[in-house]
C-alpha cells in the first residue's frame, strides 16, 4: 500500500520565502529540541488493559514521547530531519541530527511498533498521527538511509494499521482537528502515491460541491475542511479537471486570517495553525490548477496574507503553541506538500 514518498521562517512578520535561511531556520529547530525530549507537560490518548499499561510516557512511546503528545512529537522529529537535511551545514544541524539518533533507535522503535499493534489500539492516532509517521518516515528515507531503516518497524505498524482501516471507512470525517480525513490523506498519498489512497480521496470528494466554507472555522480548528478537501483533490485530478471541480466546489472564495484571543489557551492556539496549513493549502490548490488559471492570482493573495499571519504567530512564546507550530511552518515554507 502507501510506501514511497525546504526554509522557513522568517524574523519578521514580514518577511517572504526568499528571506529564508540557515539562520531563520533555526528558530524553529529550536522549538523542537525544545521539546522533542521534554517529557512534561504531556497530554496522552491512552488504552489500558491490565496494570502493566499503567506507566509513564517516556516507557510507553520512548521515540515519540516528549512536545505534549504523540503526534506532535512525531512531527517534531520531522521538523528536525526537514530542517537538517536542508540545510546540512547550519550550526543546529549537528544537534537536530543528533537529537534524532537519540529517539530513533532499535529499542525505541521496536517499543513504539508494538505499542501501536497491541490490542485495543487500533484507532491511536489515527489518521493525523499516523499520517505525520508516514511524512517523517518519507523524509528519512530521502535523506538518512540510516535512520530510515530504524524506523521501518513502527512505519510498518502504521501502514498495516491504514490497510485495514482505509478500505472500512466508509464515509469521510470532515473536522477541523486530528480526525480529519481530507488533510491525513493528502499526506499518505504523499508518502506513497498509493493507487488506493487515490480511489479514497476520489470516491469521498469527488462529486462535492458548494462547499460551506462561510461556516469556517469552528472555534478551535487549525485545518480547513473545505480548503483540505480541495488540496487532496489536486493531488489526484488532472490540472483542467481539477479546475472544472474546483469551480463548482468552491465558485466563491473570501476568507480572512484569523486572530487567536489567547495564544496561552492550547485549543483557541489552534487558530494560528489554521492560517499556516490554509496558506499552504491555498498553494497546493494554486499549484493544481492550469498555468492559466483565472483564479491563481486571487488564491494566491489569499495564501499569502495567511502566511504572513500564520508565520507571525510562530514565537515560542507559549508552550501550548510552540510545540507544535513550528512544524507547520516548516511544512509550509518549505512546501513540502508540493514536493514530487
Amino acid at each position: 500500500m502507501i510506501r514511497v514518498s525546504l526554509a522557513l521562517f522568517l524574523i519578521t512578520a514580514t518577511a517572504s520565502a526568499a528571506d529564508f535561511d540557515a539562520k531563520s531556520a533555526e528558530r524553529f529547530a529550536k522549538l523542537a529540541l525544545a521539546c522533542v525530549h521534554k517529557e512534561y507537560p504531556n497530554k496522552i490518548s491512552h488504552s489500558m488493559t491490565s496494570d502493566k499499561d499503567v506507566a509513564p510516557p517516556r516507557e510507553l512511546t520512548p521515540a515519540f514521547y516528549g512536545c505534549y503528545d504523540w503526534h506532535s512529537s512525531v512531527h517534531g522529529h520531522w521538523l528536525l530531519a526537514r530542517l537538517a537535511r536542508t540545510f546540512p551545514d547550519a550550526p543546529f544541524a549537528a544537534e537536530a541530527r543528533a537529537a534524532l539518533r537519540q529517539s530513533i533507535t532499535p529499542e525505541h522503535i521496536a517499543r513504539e511498533a508494538a505499542y501501536l499493534r497491541a490490542e485495543g489500539r487500533a484507532s491511536f492516532e489515527r489518521p493525523y498521527g499516523l499520517a505525520w509517521l508516514l511524512q517523517l518516515a518519507a523524509e528519512l528515507r530521502e535523506w538518512d538511509p540510516e535512520l530510515s531503516a530504524t524506523l521501518r518497524p513502527v512505519e510498518d505498524a502504521a501502514v498495516d494499521r491504514l490497510k485495514a482501516w482505509l478500505p472500512k471507512l466508509s464515509h469521510p470525517i470532515r473536522s477541523g482537528e486530528h480526525s480529519q480525513t481530507a488533510f491525513a490523506l493528502g499526506l499518505i498519498y504523499d508518502y506513497g502515491h498509493d493507487p488506493l489512497v487515490a480511489s479514497k480521496i476520489r470516491e469521498f470528494y469527488v462529486h462535492d460541491r458548494n462547499c460551506p466554507i462561510a461556516y469556517e472555522p469552528s472555534g478551535e480548528d487549525f485545518l480547513s475542511p473545505c480548503l483540505a478537501e480541495a488540496d487532496a483533490m489536486r493531488r489526484v485530478l488532472p490540472p483542467k479537471q481539477f479546475a472544472t471541480w474546483f469551480d463548482e466546489f468552491l465558485p466563491k472564495l473570501s476568507i480572512k486570517p484569523e486572530v487567536v484571543t489567547d495564544p496561552s489557551d492550547p485549543r483557541l492556539a489552534h487558530l494560528d495553525g489554521l492560517n499556516l496549513s490554509r496558506a499552504w493549502m491555498l498553494e497546493g490548490i494554486v499549484a493544481g490548477l492550469p498555468k492559466d488559471g483565472p483564479r491563481r492570482a486571487a488564491l494566491a493573495a489569499i495564501a499569502k496574507a495567511h502566511r504572513d499571519a500564520g508565520l507571525a504567530s510562530v514565537t515560542g512564546e507559549h508552550y501550548e503553541g510552540g510545540h507544535w507550530l513550528g512544524s507547520f511552518a516548516v511544512y509550509l515554507t518549505t512546501k513540502r506538500g508540493l514536493s514530487k
